[in-house]
């Protein structure tokens, strides 16, 4: 009988330890799915308490509780913008150091340029490709004819800078205060002047790069330790923004959104796979699954540049690209490339159109084609660029500026879905420029696992 019991109890501890093994197997995928469902979720009960926007006090037995002081201006908004703040944190120090130790690395810094401009050309080719899909599908549809929106609302565009402006402010009189700004295209240059000096320096530049090395294995670490908090920080910004996020916002342009939503999924589920078999032969279908992470995160955060940390750590560790073409890549995709955006402007241009009952000639969509997919290098780095760049687009074809108030009120679900088609963009183009500088490790490509243990905590302390 007494052997019996310990062998039951034994039975017991190994299932409670292999219960506790399959929680901590959970990945972070699975993680921060659970996270944003949970939040929508409760961002929408929150609502639900607090009809028309107005607060729900609670009384209680010493005080009288406030739903939206406590949880949506308090716990949440806490919880969520620190969460924002120190990815933002990570940013500068991981773009500088991974970008300083990918130039170094470059036995032949005269590859530079070929690299940039392959992939400069594929973020072009891919706008251009994203809007005129975009442009097609608005025209077949045409979710703006019969639409009589009366709108009080203004629309008041910034001056999008020139291209001179653009190219000259690339250039950082001062890098430490770009570092402070978050310019990333300042920062990008700094960093590859700074690579390529280490380079050409002989000895010391040897010393200084194992130094930047190190620390770029230091700043990965800290980027893994980060998305272990993830789930939490995407549960409170989405039940924030749910909490204000009405289905009755949509109304009459219900249409708009679903051709944007429809557009923005056909560019990442077929354009992207279509262009990387085509350009490199790899396996479409093993790409899209080692991206969930980023674009989850992407369209959790809605946010490209607060992403560049789990795409450069997605594009190194589990696709096999060489931190080389990823360290410039990745940050560079962040900052020009808008495929999300373009396919917005594409369909919002259509649709503005059609409401204001105005024709278009085949020169005006060339126009519309040609000046976005410039725009987006020509206004990178300035706050609100989506809404700049559909400005300027709109003002080339003589449409009302005053058009982009009407879409503004279903925006923000569409920019996180956007965000995510981008980080899908950048991860797609450092696979096929590594791949065309043989800079790239097959082996972790086809490996499902690749990655994973770096996300561990656990694995963390062990190492």
């Amino acid at each position: 009988m007494a052997i019996e019991k310990n062998q039951n109890s034994e039975i017991n501890k190994s299932n409670l330890t292999t219960n506790k093994d399959s929680i901590k197997k959970l990945s972070l995928t699975s993680k921060i799915v659970i996270g944003m469902v949970t939040g929508i979720l409760f961002g929408t009960f929150l609502q639900w308490l607090m009809p028309n926007g107005s607060d729900k006090i609670i009384p209680l037995y010493l005080f009288d509780f406030s739903i939206r002081g406590f949880f949506v201006d308090g716990i949440l908004e806490i919880i969520g913008q620190v969460f924002m703040a120190s990815l933002r944190m990570l940013v500068v120090p991981l773009v500088f150091v991974s970008l300083v130790c990918g130039v170094c690395s470059l036995k032949d810094t005269s590859k530079l340029g070929r690299i940039g401009g392959k992939a400069v050309g594929l973020y072009l080719i891919t706008t251009s490709i994203a809007i005129s899909i975009a442009m097609t599908i608005a025209l077949i549809v045409a979710p703006g004819e019969g639409v009589n929106m009366a709108t009080d609302a203004t629309f008041t565009s910034k001056e999008a800078p020139s291209l001179a402006q653009v190219i000259i402010q690339m250039f950082p009189t001062n890098p430490f205060e770009a570092f402070a700004q978050g310019n990333m295209l300042q920062t990008i240059v700094f960093a590859l002047l700074f690579g390529i000096a280490i380079a050409l320096s002989g000895k010391a530049g040897e010393r200084i790069t194992a130094f930047f090395e190190d620390m770029n294995v230091v700043i990965m670490r800290l980027v893994s330790i980060l998305m272990n908090i993830a789930p939490y920080g995407v549960f409170a910004l989405l039940a924030s923004l749910f909490t204000t996020v009405s289905l009755a916002t949509f109304g009459n342009l219900i249409e708009y959104f679903l051709v944007v939503f429809f557009v923005l999924i056909l560019h990442a589920f077929v354009t992207y796979p279509v262009l990387l078999k085509a350009l490199t032969g790899l396996n479409p279908i093993i790409f899209l699954k080692k991206m969930r992470d980023a674009t989850i995160f992407a369209f959790s955060t809605a946010s490209s540049n607060a992403t560049i940390p789990v795409t450069l750590e997605t594009a190194t560790q589990k696709m096999g690209v060489k931190n080389s073409i990823a360290s410039f890549t990745v940050p560079l995709g962040a900052t020009i490339n808008m495929d999300g955006t373009a396919i917005m402007q594409g369909v919002a241009t259509v649709f503005i159109a059609q409401v204001f009952s105005q024709d278009l000639t085949l020169a005006d969509y060339l126009t519309v084609v040609l000046t976005a997919t410039l725009a987006s290098i020509g206004t990178a780095g300035v706050p609100g660029v989506g809404l700049i760049m559909l400005a300027m687009v709109l003002q080339q074809v003589g449409l009302p500026v005053e058009g982009i108030a009407l879409i503004i009120g279903v925006d923000r679900l569409l920019d996180m879905t956007r965000t995510a088609v981008n980080v899908t963009g950048d991860s797609m183009v450092s696979l096929i420029v590594a791949k065309s500088e043989e800079q790239f490790d097959m082996e972790m490509y086809l490996d499902e696992d690749a990655g994973h243990d770096i996300e561990s905590i656990d694995k963390l302390k062990n190492n």
